[in-house]
């Protein structure tokens, strides 16, 4: 297929489908978060705005749900499939990892999902947000079990090999992994920051619509102050990640800098932009920076970064790709840092909600936090190469080794079911965004509660119902 080996296919086919999981799980995250916030507010205040927020946003959150659900599980399934030597060599490691993500966060998330969207008006308000509470911790906890598991195939440790398998004998130090803190940090905030935008840009597009409302405007706040306080921080992670990857991975920070060879005893100096060319062993076009990128990396002046000379060609990541993605995660970050400062600059005038320019910026950075996500993604992934545990065992080894012929057709295939599929439930996600909150005329249409009389807030109950101006967009009554 298109000239590409079975190997090439089986991680096109794996980046494929994580590509299109990895989105629901990170707003999953996020907006479970959210709920819990929302619904304390409202326990906490009484003021009925948060009420409803909450019911909008259960909405998107449970379709959301649901198809982070289904996609996960064609990832489990391509470990047996397309990587079995993979799972027979480290099985004993990521197996049961992958079990405990299942039997704490998974089960924690499905005990209490039903109660937090259908138990609305039929249990009390304790238990409600006890619930919501839950779901949002479940989904942490399953972030913390994956990210073990996958940053225990970048640094791992806590194992013996056995007759040529992975043998865990410290569990302890395989869950807790040089790289794993600073992974599961900076993949959780990733999380917030990407539903913080997801969130200020379907405020922003309808204000520029001319839905200006109480509901609105605090959506609209709420992700800004997100994004000033945590995009900094975020920031601040990704250094120390990067500082980490330095000391266990060198050769993918020499792959993601662009850096070839070291000049004497100089610093390092940062490229900022060019094309590494993996056949001529040289970054062409390159604007740098003398010294920036001892200073960034290694915090001095007096240190060199590892040059990817310094590894055989086998060794060596595909410089040409991680440059890239690198740089996007980063100005993706930068951004998003712009953003929460330009808006609080406008909280001052009081023209955060008015100002168009601003307005239009939040809409189009809604989707930078699922691209800085998945641009990080690859960079690490790719940056990983060629090794699938690193140190330990060679992605080329690891394949189950099925044909090209094989694996084109059923990339051929999840190419198509997934644009269909996902093409859909993510369609349907933006219709439930155009609707907007709840809300008529700024005033809150009912009392209710958690244990009082109103509708629960049911995910698919939208579908019936009209997005043109006019149409109402009221819950239908209980039966």
């Amino acid at each position: 297929m298109f000239g590409l080996e079975a190997l090439d296919l089986a991680r096109i086919q794996f980046a494929f489908t994580i590509s299109f999981h990895i989105v629901f799980p990170a707003i999953t995250i996020g907006l479970a978060s959210y709920l819990a916030v929302l619904e304390g507010l409202w326990l906490k205040t009484s003021n009925t705005l948060y009420r409803d927020l909450y019911h909008f946003w259960s909405k998107i959150f449970a379709v959301n749900f649901g198809m982070g659900v289904v996609s996960g599980l064609v990832m489990a399934y391509q470990f047996g499939t397309n990587w079995s030597a993979f799972s027979d060599f480290a099985g004993a490691v990521t197996g049961p990892l992958l079990t405990y993500e299942v039997l704490t966060a998974f089960f924690l998330e499905a005990g209490f999902l039903g109660v937090m969207l259908f138990g609305w008006n039929r249990v009390g308000p304790g238990l409600h947000f006890f619930s919501t509470v839950m779901v949002a911790i479940g989904t942490l906890i399953s972030t913390f079990w994956i990210l073990a598991s996958n940053s225990w195939m970048h640094t791992p440790q806590g194992y013996e090999i056995i007759d040529g398998r992975v043998i865990p004998v410290d569990w302890f130090a395989v869950v807790f992994n040089p790289s794993f803190p600073y992974r599961l940090a900076h993949m959780a905030t990733a999380a917030f920051l990407a539903t913080a935008f997801f969130v200020g840009a379907s405020a922003a597009w309808h204000l520029l619509r001319g839905r200006d409302n109480p509901a609105i405007r605090k959506m609209l706040s709420m992700a800004l102050w997100m994004a000033l306080l945590v995009a900094p921080v975020q920031a601040f992670i990704g250094d120390l990640h990067g500082l980490n990857t330095l000391k266990y991975q060198p050769a993918k920070i020499a792959a993601i800098e662009g850096h070839w060879e070291n000049v004497g005893d100089e610093p390092t100096p940062l490229i900022l932009f060019g094309w590494p060319d993996m056949q001529r062993e040289e970054t062409r076009f390159k604007v740098e920076i003398p010294a920036l990128g001892s200073l960034i990396l290694t915090h001095s002046l007096d240190k060199q970064v590892p040059a990817l000379k310094d590894f055989p060609p086998e060794d060596r990541a595909n410089s040409t790709i991680v440059f890239w993605t690198f740089r996007v995660m980063v100005a993706m970050g930068l951004m998003m840092i712009l953003t929460g400062l330009w808006g609080t600059w406008l909280r001052r005038g009081e023209r955060l909600y008015t100002c168009r320019p601003f307005l239009h910026l939040a809409v189009w950075m809604g989707p930078s936090g699922i691209v800085a996500i998945l641009a990080g993604w690859y960079t690490t992934e790719i940056g990983r190469q060629p090794w699938i545990v690193h140190g330990l065992m060679r992605t080329a080894d690891a394949s189950s080794g099925h044909s090209a012929a094989q694996l084109g057709f059923t990339l051929a295939l999840f190419v198509v079911v997934y644009f269909v599929l996902f093409g859909a439930g993510i369609g349907y996600m933006l219709r439930l965004v155009r609707k907007g909150p709840k809300i008529d005329g700024g005033k809150e249409t009912s009392e209710g509660g958690p244990g009082k009389p109103r509708t629960p807030a049911r995910p698919l109950s939208a579908a019936e119902e009209g997005l043109e101006d006019g149409e109402t967009d009221t819950l239908p009554e209980r039966s």
